[in-house]
């Protein structure tokens, strides 16, 4: 169930909001009614970031080990694909 809390339980309601995000689940803070940011565990964050800075570095990797360039065409299409 989707946690949507004023930001002011940061500071209030800690635990509680410490006790969601260590299950998995985002907490959406709101300031004057307005979303301003999302707190999740580091884990969760860590699982959203992993496979970009992996594929960052595969990129890094063959752009200095191969003369070999990819138009924008090939490398959307492939992500687009492995997202199936």
């Amino acid at each position: 169930m989707i946690q949507i809390r004023p930001v002011s339980d940061l500071r209030n309601k800690f635990s509680d909001i410490e006790n969601e995000v260590e299950t998995g689940n985002p907490v959406f803070l709101t300031k004057n009614g307005y979303g301003t940011m999302v707190v999740m565990s580091i884990k969760s964050y860590s699982n959203l970031i992993d496979p970009t800075e992996v594929a960052l570095d595969e990129a890094d990797y063959q752009a200095e080990h191969t003369e070999k360039r990819l138009s924008h065409e090939e490398v959307f299409s492939k992500i687009r694909g492995s997202q199936k």
